[in-house]
């Protein structure tokens, strides 16, 4: 009887505390403190129970199921986790099978605060975005809660006035990514209270509305940001290697005076037939606005893969840039006997063409050299006989001179 009377008078001062705290009290009540605006509670049950029944102190009843706006409920087997936003004041108490071990754990005036999201965003840009769950202004580390947490970041497009048309004219959402505190990917240290994710902003060019709230309905508090994502400031294309000693190549082409001059890098990872990888990296000297990655030529036959990261630094704000490479694919064909075959065909054809070809040049310059010498010849005898003529006719006419010479002479009587 002392013991039961010990509690009732310790009941008022723990109801008071503003701090995340264990309840085991009698009948698993406790007590909502006038000045909480946001309250959680995190219930453990037993194995294959139902989930609890929330009573308020008016006696009005709260199901999983059936509850107001102003209540999130998220049930799992074993454990329920209920956020209420302006809870009453006075005596709560939950209703079930609730763990002996470990009944109640009231987490009050929990705060979302979020990263605010860069002005100036880039379509097909990878972007390390964070999130916290703060009380009283200390992180939350609770682990039982803050597993639970599925913080996720929809885009909306954005239209003026959106309050005031109807449902079904609102855009719809767009979910690009859900905020992690496991200590992977972009994550630092798991259940520290900061979620992270890494946000792909694969949308269309535009303005938009962005909102990060509980998908899962852990609690009902939302942060609203609006942006403008631009088209992406470079582009990377792939050039396969003609031949097998030639390289392959991706050639990264940047939008003129939109990144800063040598801040861009890539790291692309090539994959073979058979799953091995070959990683490639290069960066840009300080004067190029370009950049090209050269890949190494797989003589194996089949289908290889490649995907990878570019880097870079924005031109206006000095922001560091980061997009991933899809995964593309190409082919590389089998070398077979019949293309050898045909191969040698041509190089045969080829080396005949190019003998006809000299033996052509040849008889085309024995012929030049056969008619050079013909004229020659012919010019040769035209002028002997040019000579031999000239010689005749001047014979001739001296014979004839001496002729009229001697008939002119007159004998002596």
């Amino acid at each position: 009887m002392r013991r039961l009377l010990f509690l009732v008078m310790l009941i008022p001062v723990l109801s008071w505390a503003k701090d995340s705290t264990a309840m085991s009290w009698l009948d698993n009540r406790f007590r909502i403190d006038p000045t909480v605006e946001q309250v959680s509670f995190v219930i453990k049950r037993e194995d294959k129970s139902r989930s609890i029944v929330l009573v308020r102190p008016d006696g009005k009843k709260y199901y999983s199921w059936r509850h107001p706006d102003n209540v999130a409920w998220y049930d799992e087997p074993g454990m329920d986790i209920i956020s209420i936003e302006n809870p009453m004041p006075g005596p709560w108490q939950a209703v079930g099978k609730v763990s002996p071990n470990n009944q109640v754990v009231l987490l009050s005036n929990l705060k979302l605060t979020v990263e605010d999201l860069p002005s100036r965003l880039y379509q097909s840009e990878t972007i390390k975005f964070t999130a916290r769950l703060t009380q009283k202004g200390r992180l939350l580390t609770m682990r039982d809660f803050l597993d639970r947490v599925k913080l996720s970041v929809i885009f909306y497009e954005y239209v003026e006035d959106a309050e005031k048309l109807p449902k079904e004219a609102l855009p719809s959402p767009i979910i690009l990514g859900e905020f992690s505190d496991d200590g992977l990917a972009f994550d630092e240290v798991p259940g520290d209270g900061v979620f992270t994710v890494a946000l792909p902003v694969a949308i269309q060019p535009g303005k938009y509305r962005v909102k990060i709230n509980s998908g899962n309905g852990i609690f009902l508090r939302t942060v609203e940001q609006q942006v403008l994502v631009y088209p992406p400031p470079m582009r990377a294309s792939f050039i396969q290697g003609r031949g097998r000693s030639e390289p392959h190549q991706v050639v990264v082409d940047t939008e003129e005076g939109a990144l800063l001059p040598g801040s861009l890098a890539a790291h692309i990872v090539q994959v073979n037939p058979d799953g091995e990888e070959t990683i490639s990296q290069q960066h840009a000297f300080s004067d190029e606005d370009g950049l090209k990655v050269r890949l190494p030529n797989g003589k194996a036959p089949g289908r290889y893969a490649w995907s990878g990261w570019l880097y870079a630094t924005d031109n206006f704000n000095n922001r560091e840039l980061i997009f991933r490479l899809p995964e593309n694919h190409f082919a590389v064909m089998a070398e077979l006997q019949l293309d050898r075959n045909l191969e040698e065909f041509r190089s045969q054809q080829e080396a005949k063409a190019k003998r006809e070809e000299m033996l052509k040049v040849e008889a085309e310059k024995q012929a030049e050299r056969s008619k050079v010498t013909k004229i020659i010849l012919g010019a040769n005898v035209l002028v002997v006989l040019l000579v031999v003529v000239i010689v005749f006719l001047w014979r001739k006419r001296k014979m004839k001179k001496v002729l009229e010479e001697d008939s002119l002479v007159v004998p002596a009587s």
